[in-house]
């Protein structure tokens, strides 16, 4: 069969139609399927962390943890603490924080997160205690205190002290107390002090004509003139002496570091010189009844005659003692006094109370003591109690008791209060003190109300009530 078609337009030929199979799409239901990619593992961790975070950052709070010393490192345990510059991000909540500074104790202590939004929590390190080295100029052996705390004896070297002010004491015998208040840096810093003690002493040159005089000061024998002799700070009590000649007698008061020189001393040549002592010293003495003067001392007395000697004291047995001289003689008397006891008994209650005796503690209160027959101070004390003090004399051969009732603190507080007291409007008042009474009215009592019970009645504390009622 012939194709009698032309092209279009005139140009070219024609395709032909060729035909193909075909089935029909059958729409039964729109399938999904998922296949797995590594980036969506990615994806999904970036918004659960995302997620978390911005949960973490909504809920938490600033926290300013304020150190001293700034350079500490932090370290925050038991929960979330994100650092950010200063500040942490913490939730609220309780936390261990751990400080730690070279020179410091390491500190450990709680940090509570409270609700506030934005806080600042201030932590203060503990220095190391410091490295002290103490150094007396040209003396060893010098007692250190520091804060009244004995810290050994110089020369001291890296003696821990803690950091802060302080004050320091140095003591040495014959020494003035050196104190000085120093200032510890602490954190293992060593420091050193050194400090010059000053002589508690002044030297007191003595030269007597004859020479070879004995200088006895305070009663204890110094060395021979001429003598240089270093005396302690104070009022000192000095004697030269030679045999055949008067003593001399003198008191300086001696002033530390202030040297002095005494005028020499032209000692008086004696007939018969008796030098008196006693133990205890201070008694009175007379001679051939008259008085003489207090022990120690040195009396002039006619040779070749006898003379009665007698020494009296408070509280001591007289003793009395017959002396002779010779021309151009020394004697010397030491005369030991007994002293005079009374057997004196204390009640005292309550029975466990303290005695003491002139500041001495004597035991219990409750005994029978020997007391010296002069003028004492008793004093019975017990925690809790008024103490109670008294002068007492005990006369031998007499029964003497001493009877003490102490006072409770709270007894003396009651007795200090007045019992009556008048108001600023005039009402006179009355003093109730604590107790137990009956109040009412017995059933056999005659105008007994029924409401009128007797009841028993305990007041608790002292109370102020008027004689008379208040009107208007």
């Amino acid at each position: 069969m012939e194709n009698n078609e032309k092209p279009i337009g005139g140009k070219g030929t024609i395709d032909p139609i060729v035909p193909i199979d075909f089935t029909p799409h059958k729409d039964s239901g729109r399938n999904f399927s998922y296949q797995f990619r590594w980036f969506h593992l990615i994806v999904a961790v970036f918004v659960v962390v995302s997620t978390v975070a911005g949960f973490f950052v909504l809920t938490a709070r600033s926290v300013f943890v304020e150190v001293d010393p700034i350079s500490a490192d932090v370290e925050i345990s038991g929960g979330l603490a994100l650092q950010l510059g200063p500040r942490y991000l913490m939730r609220t909540g309780s936390y261990e924080i751990t400080l730690r500074n070279e020179g410091y104790h390491d500190t450990i202590t709680q940090l509570i997160v409270g609700t506030e939004q934005a806080q600042t929590h201030p932590f203060t390190m503990r220095k190391l205690p410091g490295l002290v080295s103490i150094l007396s100029t040209n003396i060893e052996g010098a007692r250190v205190q520091i804060d009244g705390v004995d810290i050994g004896q110089t020369p001291l070297t890296d003696v821990p002290v803690e950091a802060g002010d302080h004050q320091m004491t140095i003591t040495l015998d014959r020494y003035l107390d050196y104190g000085q208040p120093i200032t510890i840096e602490g954190r293992s810093v060593p420091q050193s002090f050194e400090a010059s003690l000053e002589p508690a002493w002044a030297t007191l040159s003595f030269t007597t004509s004859p020479a070879g005089a004995d200088v006895i000061v305070d009663g204890e024998i110094f060395g021979t003139t001429p003598l240089n002799a270093e005396l302690l700070q104070g009022q000192r009590d000095v004697t030269l002496k030679l045999t055949g000649h008067k003593a001399w007698q003198e008191d300086f008061d001696v002033i530390a570091g202030e040297d002095f020189v005494v005028p020499e001393v032209a000692l008086e040549p004696a007939d018969g010189l008796v030098f008196i002592r006693s133990n205890p010293s201070a008694a009175s003495v007379t001679i051939g009844g008259v008085f003489q003067g207090l022990t120690p001392l040195e009396v002039a007395l006619t040779p070749n005659e006898n003379h009665q000697v007698t020494f009296f004291k408070d509280g001591y047995q007289s003793s009395t003692s017959s002396v002779r001289t010779e021309p151009n003689q020394e004697r010397e008397i030491s005369v030991r006094l007994d002293p005079v006891l009374a057997n004196v008994s204390v009640v005292s209650e309550p029975p466990d109370a303290e005695l003491y005796v002139n500041g001495e503690f004597r035991g219990v209160a409750n005994q029978t003591i020997e007391l010296m027959a002069a003028n004492q101070q008793i004093e019975i004390r017990k925690d809790g109690y008024v103490p109670y003090t008294t002068e007492f004399t005990s006369r031998p051969g007499l029964d003497q008791i001493i009877r003490v009732t102490l006072k409770s603190l709270e007894q003396a507080r009651l007795d200090q209060i007045r019992p009556e007291i008048t108001s600023a409007a005039g009402q006179d008042l009355k003093l109730f003190y604590p107790g137990s009474f009956t109040m009412g009215a017995s059933r056999r009592e005659a105008g007994r109300r029924p409401n009128e019970n007797l009841r028993d009645i305990k007041l608790e504390r002292p109370f102020y009530m008027a004689y008379r009622e208040v009107t208007n």
